[in-house]
């Protein structure tokens, strides 16, 4: 089982294309520390009573921002047998201790890097944090070289109209800097629609990437990187760029996570998550995460799956 749980909207970073954006005057929210413990705890025990693999992945906004995450993280690996992983923008990797607490607490941490050097650093408002993603990721390198492996480093990217053509030049200088995957989502328009008219793919642009795929695929993978980029992932980009709509009655054989929010509210994905009644505090025993699935099975919101956007439905990290 994979939970997504995003536990803050705090966000020190200005994307023009993310919700969270530091300058959008926003109520920030973050999760109980306690209740994020307690619901963990019970999902170590459900995979250890059922020999399953579990996997918590933190998300936000910025989820390194949150209070005592690496701490917790650690906690769960040792204690409870959990799989911990990270989404972050890379922007607290400078700070004495935290690449060496990341180490001990994740078992996979995601970089987001949508661009190469100074256009990076527009897009997400941040001067000079191309070095310093370059820096704390060969930190980072040096560090799961003395580890073992751990933590496994990926990079997902945001793929833009007026970005896409440089998608192959990052992949070549990730590679340099010895990340062990990429991933790439399209932009989407939910969260900022001003933002996504001007800067989202079009026909054109998803026809150039299919074309440039195999190869970038073959020379990522001569160089030991992991590009994913599964057929079905595409066809999503092809119908989102010509707006044609791609029903999901039912999502559950297809998808391998469940989401939570910073409010504990559980849901199948992020974007029924206003729909879902469902809390984790309603998860009291080991017993209630057996019968999860199947009670969010039915929880989904035909506005939104009449045309799911949910890139784990889609293989996302199939090749």
């Amino acid at each position: 089982m994979i939970v997504l749980w995003r536990i803050s909207t705090l966000c020190n970073l200005a994307c023009g294309f993310c919700a969270y954006d530091r300058r959008l005057r926003l109520v920030r929210q973050e999760s109980d520390p306690a209740e994020v413990e307690r619901f963990a705890a019970l999902l170590g025990a459900y995979g250890r009573a059922h020999g399953e693999d579990m996997l918590i992945s933190w998300l936000g906004g910025e989820p390194l921002l949150w209070p005592g995450v690496l701490a917790l993280s650690q906690r769960l690996r040792e204690s409870h047998g959990l799989r911990i992983s990270v989404t972050t923008n890379g922007s607290t990797l400078h700070r004495p201790g935290v690449v060496e607490a990341m180490a001990a607490a994740f078992d996979e941490v995601t970089l987001s890097i949508d661009d190469v050097g100074e256009a990076h650093e527009r897009l997400r408002g941040w001067p000079g944090g191309w070095r310093r993603l370059e820096q704390g990721i060969a930190r980072l390198v040096a560090r799961r070289g003395a580890a073992g492996g751990t933590p496994k480093l990926r990079v997902n990217t945001v793929l833009m109209h007026d970005t896409l053509e440089r998608f192959p030049a990052l992949c070549d200088r990730l590679a340099d800097w010895g990340v062990d995957e990429i991933t790439f989502n399209q932009l989407g328009g939910r969260d900022r629609p001003q933002f996504h008219a001007g800067h989202a793919l079009r026909a054109a642009d998803v026809a150039w990437l299919r074309a440039q795929l195999p190869a970038l695929v073959a020379r990522m993978a001569a160089r030991g990187v992991r590009l994913c980029a599964h057929d079905a992932y595409l066809e999503r980009f092809e119908a989102s760029a010509s707006g044609r709509a791609i029903a999901v009655a039912n999502c559950a054989p297809r998808r391998p996570t469940i989401f939570i929010d910073e409010h504990g509210r559980i849901a199948p994905c992020s974007f029924t998550i206003d729909h879902s009644p469902m809390s984790t505090r309603d998860i009291r025993t080991a017993h209630d995460v057996t019968a999860l699935r199947a009670r969010l099975a039915v929880r989904q919101s035909a506005a939104v799956c009449a045309d799911c956007p949910s890139t784990q439905v889609f293989a996302k990290f199939g090749t």
